[in-house]
Parts: C-alpha cells; sequence; structure tokens
C-alpha cells in the first residue's frame, strides 16, 4: 500500500487526475517489487480506488505481467484507450448509491477485452464509510485476487 504522489505533489489537485504520472509511478513500484530477491515469480495484482484504478489499468495495460486488477469506486474511464489494452482479469466494484460512477464503470466495462466483472455493492457511496461497505469489498477483492494470482 502506497500513495501515487508526495504530500507537496498532493497539493496540485491536477497530479491527482494526470493518469500517465501515476501510472508511471506504479509501473516504477512494480519494477522495484519484482527485482527484490525473491519476488520475481510472485503473482501481482492491482488494487486501486478512484484515480488510482485509472492509474492501475494504464499500468496494467502496459505489462502483460499483471495477474488481476480491482477498482474500487474508481475512475476506469480516465485510462482512455487503454482500456482496450488491458490483459489482466479485472473486477469493477461500485456503491449502488454513486449513479455517475456506476455509468462510468459501465462504460468502461464495454471497452475492457479481458475476463472482466462488475459488482455493486448495495447501500454503498463512493467512498465506501456505510458501514459493513469496505468489508464487503475487500470480500470481492480478496475472491477475486484469490482466483487469479498464484
Amino acid at each position: 500500500l502506497f500513495d501515487l504522489l508526495t504530500p507537496d505533489e498532493e497539493s496540485d489537485r491536477a497530479n491527482v487526475f494526470d493518469i500517465a504520472l501515476l501510472a508511471g509511478r506504479l509501473g516504477d513500484a512494480t519494477r522495484w517489487v519484482r527485482d527484490e530477491p525473491g519476488r520475481a515469480d510472485l503473482g501481482l495484482g492491482y488494487f486501486g480506488a478512484s484515480t488510482g484504478a485509472a492509474a492501475a489499468l494504464w499500468a496494467a495495460a502496459g505489462d502483460p505481467n499483471v495477474a488481476a486488477v480491482v477498482s474500487r469506486g474508481g475512475r476506469p474511464d480516465l485510462a482512455g484507450t487503454a482500456l482496450s489494452q488491458v490483459t489482466a482479469p479485472t473486477l469493477l466494484i461500485v456503491g449502488s448509491l454513486d449513479p455517475v460512477v456506476i455509468g462510468l464503470n459501465e462504460q468502461a466495462l464495454r471497452h475492457l477485452r479481458c475476463e472482466a466483472q462488475f459488482e455493486i455493492v448495495p447501500g454503498a457511496t463512493h467512498l465506501f464509510e456505510e458501514p459493513g461497505a469496505l468489508e464487503q469489498v475487500a470480500a470481492l477483492a480478496l475472491r477475486w485476487f484469490r482466483r487469479w494470482l498464484n
């Protein structure tokens, strides 16, 4: 778990939406993990929320060794044309009380060419702050990663 921006960078709101920058940072972190002794053969999955989900999809599109992606309340639409290049099985999770993001995820789902699934957490808003909502997200993500990671 890590932030893709430094605290100083976070103060500039434009950086939060610079998906190429975020995806590049994720790619750098991925290379660092793979270079660690004994980790090169581990299955690797990405979990991203909001714009971080777009970055995860963009980074996965450029790395066929990413085994799975989970997007929570994500903005996969911001990954643009990279969506059609993602090969990692992808799970999109959205709260039922987040209609705008539901629509954006439904649209993104149509552009994904990989194994993909869309899950809606009943009674959850964008940040999944409702009691039990994050637990439901965790259970869905765990199932997805267990299915696709070695």
